[in-house]
């Protein structure tokens, strides 16, 4: 498709007026050459255009943006003024507000889409300049898109204020329980991890998306959210032989990775010592993070070694810890300390990225993180160039948190294309995750990608000649992830331009939660005793509780020995299997059927629903070909989220497939039968809108006009025709009787 009809298809009609002519400047370029060569006079008054146009979008874009400022600001001094006013303080008035913060969220996400669609049309139209007239506009026009910049994300503040704001809404004006600082204990749960690629294109609509269920995460409430306080910043180390990537691509035993890490500006004076550890013997086998905090200016001490752990526990001893938080940091530090003397541990790679964190203050159910900005930088010296001064300490300083990092060689920095979006469920009760976010991750929105490692892909990158093995998902690099839209997914206008959100409004949504809900604390009740006592015998069964660490977190997703192998592939230049591709997908299907059991997806999916042929996920050549022929879905850690086999299974789910009984489509199911221990619904009378009605009626009328044009032949034809023509004349009134019996049968059934 070209880009013209492209971006007609992305056009928000309401602001239609606003985008940039595309077309305008594209026939300016044609017929300014049809009976001439291009001429300074030409180019000056092309350049004259395209800065107009620059600037029309740039303006529409800051009134915008005050617009939604300032609706911010009225919706929080209303909300304001309902939490001081008792007899304001209504459920109505909350939901009036809600719905007014969700208007804005879509204004926000349309604002969005229609920034990047201007600057993708002004990049298009910059490089179809330069094909046509052998200029270079599109470099020396870099400083006026610098000054008026259409393609940074500037819309977090906007969503962070939003989703404070909804949050009181929901808990209609009362302060969410729990530490919204800290989230609760994020590592005093076993949890089941997934990650996925998300286009630029979608990043705003999937933030939204989340954001109507799950409040952004604010780490510190004690001061105003400010941009710099979504970033983070983690210096990655390992050795000249690079053992620990090794090590993590291959999953070996004990396999560890470790970094600093430290969050907001360079500045920061907290620095968090960091280690992962593939399958720690300490724990049984279990996956771990362990972490601890030390003051910035003591790292360099700490990584040569004069720094000691003990001198860390003793100051912590001083500050009044307790005695189990002091033995786990002695245990961490102690281990990382060691590898860094058996290992030759150095300073490898930098990984930068925007975090926006959704989380409950009160629950830790589901923690989802959206990782944005993505940048790899080169702190190593393997070359011969030393990039850190001076070359003992840990990190460069002459790299802050200022993305894109332009003052940064081309040959030291990797801007990744896409953002991280990272799903955290709780596994150890058993739950399955909510709908909604089973529906985002099977949606055109997401594109999953097993066992992602932000410092494997870094490394991989900078340093593939001295890797043998190189992780499995650089195909997927050469692969378009943006997919057809779906129907009634995602952010969605009516025609009448209306908010939608997965096709429905939102105030429907709120009813049929707050309906779930009530039903959920009916059956709760009910269940309760048999819950407690399941629990019980659970305990029984396992002997002992066995409480995660403090300070370590456990990961279900890069521990469990079940999960599907994603092989490294070999990094062999001269092999004839990688001779004409730069990269090669590795298999991911199962091979025996002792495997069956991982090939279940990471949610739970319908199973009575195939996947889409047409889908590119599933047609790529190298990957996703052998998912399909192997019956794989892609999904890590299956066992997570598959059904509850500790449940007693039916008489219909023991027979085999051909014993089953088999109903017709539109045969209604006994509810006692399928669910006896739910109360039985009666059915209730449910009024009819009369647009329905007339509707049903204008059907009818349009079937009796038929039948009454058919009758006129049919009299027609008996009167004034021959033999022939009265036998026809008599089959069409036949006809006309039966078509007006049957719509008198449809409007009829239909009214009823």
């Amino acid at each position: 498709m070209k880009y013209g009809l492209e971006l007609q298809n992305n056009i928000f009609a309401p602001w239609r007026l606003s985008y940039v002519a595309y077309d305008v400047l594209k026939q300016e370029l044609k017929t300014r050459q049809l009976d001439h060569a291009w001429t300074e006079q030409d180019e000056a008054d092309f350049v004259h255009l395209l800065d107009n146009e620059l600037t029309k979008v740039y303006d529409f874009v800051n009134a915008k943006l005050a617009e939604i400022d300032a609706r911010i600001l009225y919706c929080e001094r209303t909300i304001q003024t309902l939490q001081k006013n008792p007899t304001m303080n209504s459920d109505t008035n909350y939901s009036i507000m809600d719905e007014a913060l969700t208007e804005i969220l879509f204004d926000v996400n349309d604002l969005s889409r229609f920034t990047r669609v201007n600057f993708t049309a002004i990049q298009k139209i910059l490089k179809k300049h330069d094909k046509w007239t052998g200029l270079d506009l599109k470099q020396a026009y870099v400083q006026k898109l610098r000054e008026k910049p259409l393609d940074k994300q500037r819309f977090d503040v906007a969503i962070v204020y939003i989703s404070a704001l909804h949050d009181i809404c929901r808990n209609r004006g009362k302060i969410s329980p729990g530490n919204s600082a800290s989230g609760g204990d994020q590592n005093a749960f076993e949890r089941a991890t997934a990650k996925y690629w998300i286009h630029p294109d979608n990043i705003t609509e999937v933030k939204a998306i989340i954001m109507l269920h799950l409040p952004v995460l604010i780490f510190n409430t004690s001061k105003k959210w400010e941009p710099s306080d979504s970033a983070v910043s983690s210096v990655y180390f390992d050795n000249p032989n690079f053992d620990l990537y090794t090590g993590r691509l291959q999953r070996d035993e004990e396999a560890e990775a470790i970094r600093f890490r430290w969050y907001g500006p360079y500045e920061s004076k907290n620095v968090f010592i960091e280690r992962k550890t593939h399958h720690a013997s300490w724990l049984d086998g279990a996956s771990v993070k362990d972490r601890f905090r030390i003051d910035e200016k003591n790292v360099n001490a700490f990584v040569d070694g004069s720094y000691t752990v003990d001198q860390i526990c003793n100051e912590l001893r001083a500050k009044g810890t307790d005695e189990k938080t002091i033995n786990d940091v002695h245990f961490i530090g102690s281990g990382v300390q060691k590898s860094f003397r058996e290992k030759q541990l150095e300073p490898m790679l930098r990984v930068f990225y925007n975090r926006t964190a959704f989380q409950l203050p009160d629950s830790q159910r589901v923690r989802i993180s959206l990782d944005t900005d993505l940048t790899f930088i080169r702190e190593d010296a393997l070359d011969g160039h030393q990039r850190r001064h001076p070359p003992h300490n840990w990190r460069r300083t002459d790299v802050g948190i200022d993305h894109p990092f332009s003052y940064i060689p081309e040959k030291d920095i990797l801007r990744f294309p896409y953002a991280v979006l990272e799903t955290k469920l709780q596994s150890h009760l058993g739950q399955e995750p909510p709908q909604w976010l089973t529906s985002l991750i099977e949606s055109h929105l997401v594109h999953e990608v097993p066992r992602f490692s932000k410092y494997l892909h870094g490394a991989c990158t900078f340093y593939r000649d001295r890797l043998p093995l190189l992780p499995w998902w650089l195909s997927e690099m050469n692969v378009d992830i943006r997919k057809a839209r779906h129907e009634n997914i995602g952010l969605t206008r009516s025609r009448s331009f209306k908010p939608l959100i997965d096709g429905r409004y939102r105030r429907a949504m709120i009813e049929e939660k707050e309906r779930a809900n009530q039903q959920a604390v009916v059956d709760g009740v009910a269940s309760r005793s048999s819950s407690a006592t399941s629990d019980k015998t659970a305990a029984e069964d396992t002997g002992k509780d066995t409480p995660t660490p403090l300070g370590r977190r456990r990961s279900m997703s890069i521990d469990e020995k079940k999960a599907a192998a994603w092989k490294p592939i070999s990094n062999n230049s001269d092999s004839s299997v990688h001779r004409h591709q730069d990269f090669t997908a590795i298999e991911l299907g199962t091979r025996n059927a002792q495997n069956a059991s991982l090939v279940q997806p990471l949610l739970p999916r319908d199973k009575s629903a195939p996947h889409d042929v047409n889908d590119p996920y599933y047609n790529n050549n190298n990957i996703n070909s052998k998912r399909m022929s192997s019956g794989y879905l892609p999904a890590p850690i299956g066992k997570f989220f598959s059904s509850d086999s500790s449940r007693p299974s039916t008489a219909v789910e023991t027979m085999s497939d051909d014993k089953k009984p088999r109903m017709s489509l539109g045969t209604p199911v006994d509810a006692d039968e399928e669910n006896p221990g739910k109360p039985k619904r009666h059915k209730v009378k449910v009024r009819v809108e009369p647009k329905t009605f007339f509707a049903n009626e204008r059907t009818f009328i349009s079937w009796l006009q038929f039948c009454a044009l058919l009758l006129t032949v049919a009299l027609n034809l008996l009167n004034f025709g021959d033999s022939v023509s009265r036998i026809v004349g008599g089959i069409f009134i036949g006809l006309a009787a039966a078509v007006a019996i049957y719509a008198l049968y449809r409007f009829e059934k239909r009214a009823w």
